[in-house]
C-alpha cells in the first residue's frame, strides 16, 4: 500500500512531536542508564521510535515524586481536580486525529476504530471530572444514641498502574481519571509494545495544568525488574493491572507482601449465546462487532460462539459471508477493516488454535491462515464451526480474528457451556424471550453482559469480572471507590 502524501506528512510530524523520555516530577528526562528500546509498527515491522528505558532507580524516583505530590494533590479542592480532567478531555478531543493515528501506527487497529477509542477513552476524563465533586460520606447517630458516626472518604494514596498494549489510550484514562478525581497520585508503566500513546496523553495532562509529580510515566523493556520494587515500596497504596490472569496472579502474590490494595482486570473467555428465537441478522452483526473489534484483541471479545442447534447452520453461513468480506491491511488505509495483530507471536497463537480445532474435527469455513502483507503480522479473519468441546480454542483466550462456533440443545445446556470456564468477564446473549433474558442475567457467571448487543463498554458503567477474570471495577460510579479509603469516626455525645 502507498500511504497518501497528506497522511505521510501527518505521520512524520506526529512521530517527531511525541515525547519519548520518562515523565518524572513534571519533567521529561532520560533514564538513569541512558538506554532506549524500539517501538515497532505491526503493519510493517518498521521502527516508529526509540523510547527511554526506565530502570528500577527511575521507578523509585517516580514513586518519590508521586509521594511528594500526594498531600498537595489530595488537598486540592475536588472542583479544581475535576477541572483539570475536564481540560484534559477537551484537549483529547482537539488532538483526536493525532491520537488516533498514533494508536493505529503503534498498535495496528484500523483508523476508524482508533478514532472510536479516542472518543471512548476521553469519556473517562469527562465522567470522572464530574464524579470528583460527588465523593460523599455518611453522618448519623449511633443506634445506642451515645454519639455521632461520621463516615468519610479519603484518597487511598500513591498508585501504580500497569496497562496493556491493546487499548493504549482508554486503559490509561480508565485508570488515571478516577485516581486523579479521588485525589491520588500515579506512577504508570505502559506496555513496551505501545508506550507512545500514553506518553502523548501524559503531555496532554501537563498541558491541562496537572501539577508536577501527580502523574509519572515510566516505560520500560523489563516490566518485572521495574515493577517488583515499586510494588514492594511500603509507601505505595494501590496497584491496578490490566492483562493476563497468569501475570495477575504473580502481581497479587507480590502485593500480598505489603497487603497492597489491588484492582485486577484479567483474562476473559466470553460466551456468545444465540438462541433459536434470536433475530439472526442482529446476532450476526453483533457477532462481528463482539469478535472482530480491535482485530479480536480485546479481553471482552466473544471467544466461544454457542449457537442453538436448530439455527447453527444458518448462523454459520451468514456470519461466514460477513467475515469473508472483511478487508485486511494496514490500519491507515481507510478501506481496511482488519489490521495486523500486535506481533508474530499473536499470529502463531491463532494458527495453533485453528490447527488444533481442525485436527479435532472442526470445520474451517473461511480463513485459517497467516497472510503475507509486507513484513506485517497479519492473520486472515477466520470462521470455524462444529468445534469440539475439547479443542484448545474453547478453553484459551484467542486474542485474534478467529470466530469458533459450537452448538447447544436447550437453555440448561447453554448455561452449562457458558459457565464452563474459570473466567467470567463478559458474555453476550441473543434472544427475544424476556423471561429467558432475566434468567440468564442471574445464571451466567460474568461481571458484564450484553443482551442483543455486541459492544458493551461504556465509561458510565462498571467494567470488571468475576472468578479468575479479576477484582474490582473500573468506570461508572463504582470506579472512583477503588481509589478511596473509608474512614469511620465516632464523636461521643457530650
Amino acid at each position: 500500500m502507498t500511504i497518501p502524501a497528506e497522511l505521510a506528512e501527518a505521520r512524520e510530524r506526529l512521530l517527531s512531536s511525541v515525547p519519548t523520555a520518562l515523565l518524572i516530577d513534571g519533567r521529561w528526562r532520560e533514564g538513569t542508564t541512558g538506554a532506549r528500546f524500539s517501538v515497532s509498527e505491526p503493519a510493517t515491522g518498521a521502527t516508529l521510535a526509540e523510547v527511554s528505558d526506565a530502570s528500577p532507580e527511575d521507578g523509585a524516583a517516580a514513586v518519590d515524586a508521586a509521594v511528594a505530590a500526594g498531600q498537595g494533590w489530595a488537598a486540592t479542592p475536588p472542583r479544581e481536580r475535576g477541572e483539570v480532567l475536564r481540560r484534559a478531555f477537551e484537549l483529547v478531543r482537539e488532538r483526536s486525529e493525532d491520537l488516533a493515528l498514533l494508536m493505529t501506527l503503534e498498535m495496528g487497529k484500523p483508523l476508524a476504530e482508533a478514532r472510536g477509542e479516542v472518543s471512548y477513552g476521553g469519556e473517562f476524563l469527562r465522567w470522572f471530572s464530574e464524579e470528583a465533586v460527588r465523593i460523599g460520606g455518611r453522618y448519623g447517630q449511633t443506634p445506642e444514641g451515645n454519639g455521632t458516626m461520621v463516615v468519610s472518604q479519603r484518597p487511598v494514596g500513591p498508585c501504580f498502574f500497569i496497562t496493556p498494549w491493546n487499548f493504549p489510550l482508554a486503559m490509561a484514562t480508565r485508570k488515571i481519571a478516577p485516581a486523579l478525581a479521588a485525589g491520588c497520585t500515579v506512577v504508570i508503566k505502559p506496555a513496551a509494545l505501545t508506550p507512545l500513546t500514553t506518553l502523548a496523553f501524559a503531555q496532554i495532562l501537563l498541558d491541562a495544568g496537572l501539577p508536577a509529580g501527580v502523574v509519572n510515566v515510566v516505560p520500560t523493556s523489563s516490566s518485572s525488574a521495574l515493577s517488583a520494587p515499586i510494588i514492594a515500596d511500603p509507601r505505595l497504596r494501590k496497584l491496578s493491572f490490566t492483562g493476563s490472569t497468569a501475570v495477575g496472579r504473580t502481581l497479587l502474590a507480590q502485593a500480598a507482601g505489603t497487603v497492597l490494595r489491588t484492582s485486577m482486570e484479567l483474562g476473559g473467555n466470553a460466551p456468545f449465546l444465540v438462541f433459536a428465537d434470536a433475530d439472526l441478522d442482529a446476532a450476526v452483526e453483533g457477532a462481528v462487532q463482539a469478535k472482530f473489534r480491535n482485530i479480536g484483541q480485546a479481553c471482552t471479545a466473544a471467544n466461544r460462539f454457542i449457537v442453538h442447534e436448530d439455527v447453527a447452520e444458518e448462523f454459520a453461513e451468514a456470519v461466514t459471508a460477513r467475515v469473508a468480506a472483511l478487508t485486511v491491511g494496514d490500519g491507515t488505509d481507510p478501506e481496511t477493516t482488519i489490521g495486523p495483530l500486535i506481533d508474530d507471536g499473536a499470529v502463531h497463537t491463532c494458527q495453533r488454535l485453528v490447527d488444533d480445532a481442525v485436527a479435532r474435527g472442526a470445520r474451517l469455513r473461511t480463513g485459517g491462515h497467516a497472510l503475507e502483507i509486507g513484513a506485517g503480522s497479519f492473520f486472515a479473519p477466520t470462521v470455524l464451526d462444529r468445534v469440539p468441546a475439547d479443542s484448545a480454542i474453547v478453553h484459551e483466550e484467542i486474542f485474534g480474528p478467529v470466530l469458533a462456533i459450537a452448538t447447544f440443545r436447550d437453555e440448561e445446556d447453554a448455561v452449562a457451556r457458558a459457565n464452563d470456564t474459570p473466567y467470567g468477564l463478559a458474555s453476550y446473549v441473543y434472544t427475544r424471550d424476556l423471561a429467558r433474558t432475566q434468567r440468564l442475567i442471574e445464571r451466567i457467571d460474568t461481571g458484564m453482559m450484553g443482551v442483543n448487543a455486541g459492544v458493551i463498554s461504556n465509561a458510565a458503567a462498571p467494567f470488571g469480572g468475576v472468578k479468575q477474570s479479576g477484582l474490582g471495577r473500573e468506570g461508572g460510579a463504582e470506579g472512583i471507590h477503588e481509589f478511596l479509603a473509608t474512614k469511620y469516626t465516632l464523636v461521643p455525645r457530650g
